[in-house]
């Protein structure tokens, strides 16, 4: 209801402020958001060196906006969703038109249905991950793995084709990138269990410091340098290591369904109490005494 003018006194209602630390997060990924959407443009235009570096841009966004969050303490509701929405955007549907101007096309109809099959895994992705993030059932272990290959990890997979012409690798035949790309959009949307990498801890040996800064500086010197060859090389390895994945989640499984019916099969002991009739201390009793 609009406030009366006669009544100056009324006051509006006024929106609660917003601490500075819960936008910054909100920035980050809107910046990665700018990113993904510089990509498509880049493909567009045919600078498909610019546009994979946008991706790449943006997958580094993402991996450090929600630790951000967790170390300002800025984490929100409207803060996951948008991070959700970026992740659509930036490797749900960028990669898919990025791949799609680059070769698909050659397919026709074909190709874009691989595009769009590629961009819709990406979001079933998303929207399965934000349904199940709470989920009381999980066991345990479970925490170290994610379900399917999360959709940062997909995008910079599907790209593989086009980082091997980069390096100078002959191109591939544009039915084989389609079927490629719909794998990795299966891999999104499976079932399989794939490490997270929650289980390396946020804290490391003091001893540890110096070595862990110079491993960071090397690996982003040869991502400047050979970012191709990185690329190429990572891809690969990651796609090796689901298998590995796989295998470590069903020990876990197993171990737990061991250890479930072990302590099932375990004897109860319960000690054996006579049923004694209770006693009553005279000097606590209240009844009167019998009449003779």
């Amino acid at each position: 209801m609009l406030p009366d003018p006669r009544t100056p006194d009324l006051r509006r209602r006024r929106f609660r402020q917003i601490p500075i630390r819960m936008l910054v997060p909100n920035v980050i990924t809107l910046l990665a958001i700018c990113a993904g959407l510089t990509a498509i443009r880049l493909s567009i235009e045919g600078r498909n060196e610019l546009a994979l570096a946008a991706i790449v841009f943006a997958a580094v966004l993402d991996g450090i906006d929600g630790r951000v969050a967790r170390m300002i303490k800025g984490q929100s509701r409207f803060g996951a969703e948008l991070d959700s929405l970026a992740d659509f955007v930036n490797f749900g549907v960028a990669p898919a038109l990025i791949l799609y101007f680059w070769q698909l096309h050659d397919l026709n109809n074909v190709g874009w249905i691989a595009a769009m099959i590629f961009a819709i895994s990406g979001g079933l992705r998303l929207a399965r991950f934000n349904a199940t993030m709470d989920d009381p059932n999980k066991p345990p272990f479970a925490a170290n793995y994610f379900t399917g290959v999360p959709a940062p990890l997909g995008a910079i997979c599907v790209l593989l084709p086009m980082y091997l012409v980069l390096i100078g690798a002959p191109q591939l035949p544009a039915p084989i990138t389609a079927l490629f790309t719909l794998s990795i959009a299966f891999l999104m949307v499976s079932r399989l269990p794939v490490f997270s990498g929650k289980m390396i801890g946020g804290k490391i040996a003091p001893d540890m410091v110096l070595p862990v800064v110079v491993l960071v500086v090397l690996f982003i010197a040869v991502l400047i340098s050979y970012p191709w060859h990185l690329l190429t090389g990572g891809s690969l390895l990651y796609l090796l290591s689901l298998p590995i994945g796989w295998a470590s989640y069903r020990e876990h499984e197993r171990r737990a369904r061991v250890a479930a019916a072990a302590s099932e099969a375990a004897p109860r002991y319960t000690a054996d109490v006579p049923d004694f009739p209770a006693t009553v201390d005279p000097a606590e009793d209240d009844r009167p005494t019998r009449l003779n």
